[in-house]
C-alpha cells in the first residue's frame, strides 16, 4: 500500500466536484478560506473547475493575523474569488448574550462557536449564489475526530475525506498551492499558538502511516485510537428514537 499520486488524486475530485454540484443544480462551491492547505487545495479545486463561478471567505474571529494573511496570498496566487467576513464583533455579542443568561463558555465550547459560526455565515452566502459549500476537512482528521460537530463537519461535499494529509499536500503541489501554505504548521485556529499535532499529541506523518499501514509506536497508537473511540459520535448519524 502507498500514498495516492497527486495528480490522480486532482483529476478524481475534479471530476467528482463536477459531477456533484450538477446533480444538486448549483453553479459551483462555496469554502471557508483560513490560511491552511486543506482549505487551499479545495478553493483552487473549485477554482479550476468552476471557474469565478464559486467564492471563498476569509472569516477571521479573534484569528491570528497571518491566517487571513496566508488566505490572501492563497486568494491571490490562485485568482480565487473572495471575499471577508469579520465574525469577530458576532461572536462577542453572542458571548455577551450568553454570559448574560448565566451561561460562561468553557475554552473548548467558545473555539467550537467560532467554528459553527463560521458554517453559518458559509451557508448563509452559498445558499444567496446556489451554491455548494464544501468541507475541507481530510481523512486524517476524519478519523480522529479532529473537527467540530456542526462547525467545520457541517457542509454539502466533503471532497478531501477520502484523503490523507500527506496525499492532501500532494494534490497541493499540483494545484501550485504557495509552498509556504504546504509547510505551514496545520492549526484549528482555536486559541492562540494552538496546533492540530501538538493538541492530538502527535505529528500527521505518524498519523497517516499508521491509517495506511496500521504500524505506530504503542504511545502514537494507543493515542489514535483513543481518539477514534471518543470521537465515534461525529461520524455517526444522529440516533433517533423509534416507537415501535
Amino acid at each position: 500500500m502507498s500514498f495516492r499520486d497527486g495528480e490522480r488524486i486532482v483529476e478524481c475530485v475534479e471530476e467528482w466536484l463536477r459531477a456533484e454540484v450538477e446533480k444538486a443544480g448549483a453553479k459551483g462551491i462555496a469554502v471557508g478560506l483560513s490560511g491552511g492547505v486543506d482549505s487551499a487545495v479545495v478553493a483552487a479545486l473549485g477554482r479550476r473547475v468552476f471557474g469565478h463561478d464559486m467564492l471563498a471567505l476569509i472569516l477571521p474571529c479573534h484569528s491570528a493575523s497571518v491566517d487571513a494573511e496566508d488566505a490572501l496570498l492563497t486568494a491571490e496566487a490562485l485568482d480565487i474569488p473572495c471575499r471577508t467576513v469579520d465574525l469577530t464583533a458576532a461572536f462577542d455579542a453572542l458571548s455577551g448574550e450568553l454570559e448574560r443568561a448565566k451561561v460562561t463558555l468553557s475554552r473548548m465550547a467558545g473555539a467550537n462557536l467560532k467554528a459553527r459560526l463560521r458554517m453559518s455565515t458559509l451557508y448563509a452566502a452559498a445558499q444567496t449564489e446556489n451554491l455548494l459549500v464544501c468541507g475541507t476537512s481530510n481523512r486524517s482528521e476524519y478519523e480522529t475526530g479532529y473537527f467540530t460537530k456542526y462547525g467545520d463537519s457541517a457542509s454539502d461535499l466533503w471532497p478531501l475525506a477520502d484523503l490523507f494529509k500527506t496525499e492532501v499536500r500532494a494534490a497541493a503541489r499540483v494545484l501550485d498551492v504557495p509552498e509556504r501554505i504546504i509547510v505551514k504548521a496545520p492549526t484549528a485556529g482555536l486559541w492562540e499558538g494552538q496546533t492540530d499535532e501538538g493538541e492530538m499529541g502527535f505529528s500527521y506523518e505518524d498519523l497517516d502511516r499508521y491509517l495506511l499501514t496500521g504500524e505506530a509506536e504503542p504511545r502514537v497508537r494507543d493515542r489514535i485510537e483513543e481518539l477514534r473511540r471518543r470521537s465515534g459520535h461525529k461520524r455517526r448519524p444522529v440516533p433517533v428514537c423509534r416507537i415501535l
